[in-house]
């Protein structure tokens, strides 16, 4: 400030010789003022483009140096006011231009600034992927674990049908045994009956024998021969029939321990096998028990499996709603804070023009302080916007917007 009032007193000194420079330099401060809005103070552009920003120091300042150039404006006519005007159009124009790029460049920056402070949007794609994974490795554990119980089942069905295999093989072998016992019984059966009927024979044979002393005792005939004393035919039939009795009881007695060890043998082959088929049919029962049941829980894991993809898409869908009415939201605030750039640079320059516009119709009735008075007022505006979300919908959105000066 002191450097921009000594400034001014160099060139008022300079100026007090020649009265036309000094009021081109007069025209030349007052046109560069123009008043600001939104900002906190005022901004006083000197001719060589030295800005001087501030509250009330400022003011003071420029009120001073108002009100001692006022003295001097009042000398030349409106000529002279248009022609230094026009004069210094081109100027306001480059200094416009210059305001708008530095407009363009806070825009930048409140845009980066904005794009910092923006939320941060998660991305669930790692998620996915483990998700993914999770499921081909729940894919092949299922699928190992169904391939292991089918060889655990292929393997009991073989070793059970073996077991089968080898049971026919014995009940088989065990009717072989029985058809040979069954051959060598009819076998058998003829030559009992031979020996039966050489038995009946030899009965019939000693009762003509019998018969046949009694007729000779009873004669009374005795008949003397001189030969050898022959031999006892009973005794001879006896002994015979003594040793085929003998042979029959023999083989019987051979037949029925054959039969009762063939039987008794086959009795415990079958018993065995069946206990064995009877514990078969139980763990054949047990493991179509166990399949029943892995394929409950088989079917109860598919469905808690559906259930979550459900309840996963769902949540997806539900964030993603979501993130698409924040997306929307953040993108209305972000027009909004344009616009309210764009509505506070419309104001400031409409503030410029009015200005301008006061300075070509009043004249010389327009005071500089005047000018430094109006550049003090400023103007806010207030804009407010309100959400109202339930569950993470927006419901209903009120905006309003105000225009305080002070």
């Amino acid at each position: 400030i002191k450097r921009v009032i000594q400034e001014q007193r160099e060139r008022l000194s300079s100026c007090t010789e020649d009265p036309a420079e000094m009021r081109n330099h007069e025209f030349a401060d007052a046109a560069s003022i123009y008043a600001g809005a939104g900002g906190s103070g005022s901004r006083i552009f000197v001719s060589h483009s030295t800005s001087v920003q501030g509250g009330w120091g400022s003011r003071n300042m420029g009120t001073g140096m108002a009100r001692g150039l006022v003295g001097v404006g009042g000398i030349q006519g409106k000529k002279e006011t248009m022609q230094d005007l026009n004069d210094r159009l081109p100027s306001y124009l480059e200094r416009v231009k210059s305001l708008e790029a530095d407009n363009r460049r806070l825009e930048c920056k409140i845009r980066e600034h904005l794009e910092k402070k923006r939320p941060q949007v998660r991305d669930w794609g790692h998620y996915l992927k483990t998700i993914e994974d999770l499921r081909a490795q729940i894919f092949a554990s299922s699928v190992d674990n169904a391939c292991l119980t089918a060889d655990d089942f292929r393997v009991k069905y073989e070793t059970e049908l073996a077991m089968r295999q080898s049971v026919e093989s014995d009940i088989h072998s065990l009717h072989k045994v029985i058809d040979d016992t069954s051959v060598t019984w009819l076998q058998l059966e003829p030559e009992i009956e031979v020996l039966k009927e050489e038995l009946l024979f030899m009965k019939n044979h000693e009762e003509e024998v019998k018969g046949l002393q009694n007729q000779t005792a009873n004669s009374g005939l005795t008949v003397e021969l001189d030969a050898p004393k022959p031999q006892d035919l009973s005794k001879i039939m006896v002994d015979i029939r003594a040793q085929y009795d003998k042979l029959a009881q023999k083989n019987r007695e051979e037949l029925g321990k054959y039969w009762s060890q063939q039987t008794e043998e086959s009795t415990t082959v079958v018993t065995s096998q069946t206990a064995e088929i009877g514990a078969a049919e139980m763990t054949l029962t047990e493991l179509r028990r166990t399949v029943q049941s892995l394929e409950i829980d088989l079917d109860s894991m598919r469905n808690l499996k559906a259930c979550l993809e459900n309840s996963l898409r769902e949540v997806e869908a539900r964030y993603a709603m979501q993130m698409k009415q924040l997306n929307g939201v953040l993108l209305h605030l972000e027009s909004e804070l344009e616009y309210e750039a764009l509505l506070n640079v419309k104001v400031k320059l409409e503030a410029e023009i009015n200005t301008y516009r006061r300075l070509l119709e009043d004249g010389e009735d327009f005071s500089l302080g005047d000018a430094v008075d109006s550049s003090n007022s400023m103007q806010t505006i207030q804009k407010t916007t309100t959400l109202r979300l339930v569950d993470g919908k927006v419901v209903s959105e009120t905006s309003d917007t105000k225009v305080l000066r002070h």
